[in-house]
């Protein structure tokens, strides 16, 4: 663990990748450097870390002959860390992130996060909380404009989570009112048509179940002759004619009533007889009763006929049956009530955003002054802090506040610019159109350490502006790399310049991990950890290897490193000269 303790790259693997077979670096805090001869593929390892990063991958890193490259690395886990992964869907590893990337020759890949699987943009979510790698190849689009904000946030001792916390209450609010007036908008275009639906249906004055009532009573209208006679007839059969059942029972009783007067087993029989009489005496009594309420009237039955017309145009728009018809009348009643209560809930709704766009604002303005109070500071430290390393150059940080509601975001409203000219006379411009990996990465190394060194002094306005703790690590909502990586960042200079970027870099290497390629012994003698990148052939494949020096291996590297291929005593002693100085 960094003594600070910060998070760092613990160790980084490449199998199979450009002319890597298989490598294994094992880094420590402070300042970690790689050295090798030129062409040893000292940049290959920083661009198998760029990978691991989220960087753009090629099926040309695949070593010839081999079916995919692997590349993996071990990182200590933050707080931070653990938050994207359980977001993410992935396991903590505890104390750890372990990523790998495989790279297939036909092109595609596999990545993982903790041995499970997952996605670049995982790599690209955990990349800032991990290393920033200034590669050749992708320095520019590691420092994009977000990342300038970032590093002048963490110069200034800024706070963004009060702005964020507001920009978030602000946009449930827009959201849940924007929810609120689309439906509301809806429903409008509807209540005239939901008005019509329960006048249509109060008008009705349905009841329920009269459908099949009224059905029942149309057929018994439409006929209404059949059923007088035959319920006539019944009756004449029944009770009313000469031969009728009741007639016939009537003779039966008597005659059994006259058995049971001398045999006491047709006592019984007697009482069968009268219960069958009472029955047909009942039953004639419901058919007269029936035919002579029988209406004929062909006016009833058109009555009967158009209402139930009227029902079925209501069934076919709201319901298969009277019941559902009724249940969808007071569907549209509380609709149109709601409608009405709906102006109540707006009301407030519009209020609540006017209050958090209120907070919003404040927030930004306040973060949006403290950041234009500490650019020209960052400029104006970072400016000498790149001119002490064999540059000259003019630099300014711009802030430019931006009060559209479009530009507005979790981290206040403001554009945050590094511009730069790198000769005399031309005029400043963006950062990315620095044409030269090396100057770009000298102008990185100065600003982090400017950062580094100014971050610990108080900012004025900054704690005012968000509460702020100008502690490394503690400012909360602001990313800062852990672990600092830098490619080729001496290209162009030498002697007393070499000297100050190792001692910057050692600086750096103070507050965090920091990796760098060089091929200066100026500034390798400054290395708390020094690695040999160092080809080989074997069995006719050169094969790159990567191996940790000891002092007696790190004197004789940095000699070979002053003196060229031939080592002499005189640049040993210089060797070991250097090494002690830089300490």
């Amino acid at each position: 663990m960094h003594d600070n303790g910060l998070t760092m790259l613990v160790e980084l693997r490449a199998e199979n990748y450009a002319v890597i077979d298989h490598a294994i670096a094992v880094f420590g805090p402070g300042l970690n450097l790689l050295t090798g001869e030129t062409g040893a593929g000292k940049s290959i390892l920083v661009d198998a870390l760029a990978l691991l990063m989220g960087g753009k991958a090629s099926a040309e890193v695949v070593r010839h002959g081999a079916d995919k490259a692997v590349v993996s690395c071990v990182f200590e886990s933050t707080a931070i860390a653990d938050t994207i992964l359980e977001e993410n869907g992935i396991d903590s590893g505890g104390s750890e992130v372990i990523l790998r990337r495989e790279i297939l020759v036909t092109g595609k890949g596999r990545v993982f996060v903790n041995n499970q699987p997952a996605t670049v943009a995982v790599l690209k979510l955990l990349a800032p909380e991990l290393a920033l790698v200034h590669a050749q190849s992708e320095t520019l689009s590691s420092f994009d404009q977000a990342q300038q904000r970032i590093l002048l946030d963490r110069f200034a001792g800024i706070e963004t989570h009060h702005v964020s916390d507001a920009y978030h209450q602000w946009q449930t609010a827009a959201r849940k009112l924007a929810e609120l007036e689309q439906g509301e908008q809806d429903r409008l275009r509807m209540v005239d048509l939901w008005s019509y639906q329960k006048k249509e249906i109060e008008t009705a004055q349905l009841a329920p179940g009269e459908d099949a009532q009224l059905e029942t009573e149309k057929r018994v209208l439409a006929n209404a002759e059949k059923l007088y006679a035959a319920a006539m007839g019944a009756f004449d059969q029944l009770y009313e004619g000469g031969s009728s059942a009741e007639t016939a029972l009537r003779n039966a009783l008597r005659n059994v009533e006259e058995l049971a007067r001398y045999d006491a087993k047709f006592t019984e029989a007697v009482q069968q007889l009268t219960s069958a009489r009472a029955i047909v005496d009942d039953l004639s009594d419901t058919l007269r009763d029936y035919a002579e309420a029988i209406n004929a009237s062909p006016d009833r039955l058109a009555e009967i006929e158009d209402r139930l017309a009227a029902l079925d145009r209501l069934k076919r728009k709201y319901g298969a049956t009277i019941d559902e018809v009724i249940a969808f009348g007071e569907s549209v009643k509380t609709k149109l009530a709601e409608v009405e209560d709906r102006d109540e809930i707006l009301k407030k709704l519009r209020s609540d955003l006017e209050d958090a766009r209120a907070k919003y604002v404040a927030a930004a303005q306040l973060i949006s002054a403290a950041r234009t109070a500490s650019a020209s500071k960052l400029a104006h430290l970072a400016e000498k802090q790149i001119n002490d390393l064999a540059m000259k150059v003019r630099f300014e940080v711009t802030v430019s506040p931006c009060a559209n509601e479009s530009d507005w975001s979790s981290h206040g409203w403001d554009a945050v610019e590094y511009r730069i000219a790198t000769n005399a006379g031309e005029p400043l411009k963006p950062m990315d159109e620095i044409a030269s990996g090396g100057e770009m990465s000298r102008v990185m190394l100065a600003l982090k350490v400017s950062v580094e060194e100014g971050s610990g002094k108080p900012r004025a306005g900054a704690g005012e502006a968000s509460g702020a703790s100008p502690a490394r690590g503690s400012v909360k909502g602001v990313v800062s790399p852990r672990t600092l990586v830098f490619d080729e960042i001496d290209i162009g200079i030498g002697g007393r310049a070499a000297e100050a970027v190792g001692q910057k870099l050692k600086t750096l290497s103070q507050a965090q991990q920091v990796l760098c390629v060089t091929h200066l012994p100026q500034i390798a003698a400054f290395a708390d950890q020094h690695f040999l990148i160092e080809k080989r052939e074997d069995h006719g494949r050169t094969k790159t290897q990567v191996r940790l020096l000891d002092d007696r291996t790190r004197v004789e590297e940095v000699a070979r490193m002053l003196s060229g291929a031939v080592v002499t005593e005189a640049s040993q002693r210089h060797a070991s000269q250097m090494i002690e100085a830089s300490r």
